[in-house]
């Protein structure tokens, strides 16, 4: 922000200009804590700064993402875009890329179950899988190729008709599992697993509610390094294209 170059006042003017990113910050904050709709206080997670002047990005408890003005009287709700140089970028999706990324890293290794190739591997994708899904399976079938290019594989759990549907059932036991890859594959190939219990400190439901959070609504849901989420069959040879991967 450039400062006024004029003696009379200047100062003043400087201090002022200094003061506007406070001011805005104890905007958000007021808005975050007044916030109504109906007379009724919403559940605000956040609310943001944007580049749209008068306009703060109000992110709910339940992820769903709007503006509002600092008065909380006029929303706007979808996607804010930059009209740049290089053509439109969609701000918001890059910031909701940046968060579910940052969300996933959190989900340790221990949690997920993992296909991996011989070498280091050149990019990982994450996948939030059901079990009694085709096209999940189809997925699968690609897990050996996308090793051979250098592409880990770290599944999550999404059983896509809920926790208490076979699939979620299913998923439960593969967490259970003492080998996880051996058991995900196993039920890919629709092969019946051994009885083992599904009643392990597990997972699954945490799982589940954070695809939710992120915006999965359906399976595969194929999550890039970057935070894009690619919902769907992909094919192998399509996805080392997405991740910029030459053999």
């Amino acid at each position: 922000m450039q400062r006024s170059t004029l003696t009379l006042g200047g100062g003043l003017l400087a201090a002022s200009l200094a003061l506007l990113p406070v001011a805005q910050a104890d905007t958000a904050e007021q808005l975050a804590e007044t916030l109504t709709v109906s007379g009724q206080s919403m559940p605000v997670e956040r609310v943001r700064e944007t580049p749209l002047e008068g306009f703060f990005e109000v992110r709910l408890e339940s992820g769903e993402t709007f503006y509002s003005n600092a008065e909380g009287s006029h929303f706007l709700v979808g996607d804010l875009y930059e009209n740049g140089e290089s053509g439109l970028v969609n701000l918001t999706e890059q910031r909701r890329n940046a968060e579910r990324s940052g969300r996933l890293a959190t989900v340790p290794e221990s949690e997920r179950v993992v296909f991996r190739g011989a070498e280091e591997p050149r990019a990982t994708l994450v996948v939030f899988t059901d079990t009694t899904c085709p096209y999940c399976r189809q997925f699968h079938e690609e897990v050996p190729r996308l090793n051979e290019m250098g592409i880990e594989v770290h599944y999550l759990a999404f059983p896509r008709s809920g926790l208490g549907s076979p699939g979620g059932r299913e998923l439960q036991q593969v967490w259970c599992a003492d080998n996880r890859s051996e058991a995900m594959s196993a039920a890919k190939r629709e092969e019946t697993l051994p009885d083992a219990a599904a009643d392990c400190d597990n997972p699954v439901e945490e799982q589940y509610h954070l695809g939710m959070e992120l915006g999965v609504q359906g399976t595969p849901a194929i999550v890039l390094p970057d935070g894009r989420l690619v919902p769907g069959y992909v094919p192998a040879e399509r996805l080392a294209a997405m991740l910029g991967l030459n053999e």
